[in-house]
């Protein structure tokens, strides 16, 4: 079976595009091609991420607010699955000590 290669962009490069893509008239499409991104790429980076810059420093990246809320839901879905089994061990050692009081 055939390793599939994939293409990797520096964080500078992603930023470098969407500020392009803000600032430009041009279509995603078209920068995309320019670029040389696989399409549909430019939007998935515009959705995931976006872009933090102040006069002094250099643009950087930073999940979007849809990505940072999708993260947070992940953090409490896994402590609410820790809480439950917790409180079903704690179910199971009550049981126990109430068998040996009766």
């Amino acid at each position: 079976m055939k390793e599939r290669n994939y293409r990797t962009y520096t964080n500078e490069f992603k930023g470098e595009a969407l500020e392009l893509l803000k600032n430009s008239e041009k279509s995603a499409a078209q920068l995309e091609r320019e670029l040389g991104i696989t399409p549909g790429m430019l939007l998935k980076w515009r959705a995931k991420y976006q872009v933090v810059s102040n006069e002094r420093e250099v643009p950087r990246l930073e999940a979007s607010d849809l990505e940072a809320a999708k993260k947070e839901i992940q953090r409490l879905q896994r402590e609410i699955r820790e809480m439950a089994e917790e409180r079903e061990i704690l179910k199971k050692v009550v049981s126990i000590f109430s068998k040996k009081d009766a």
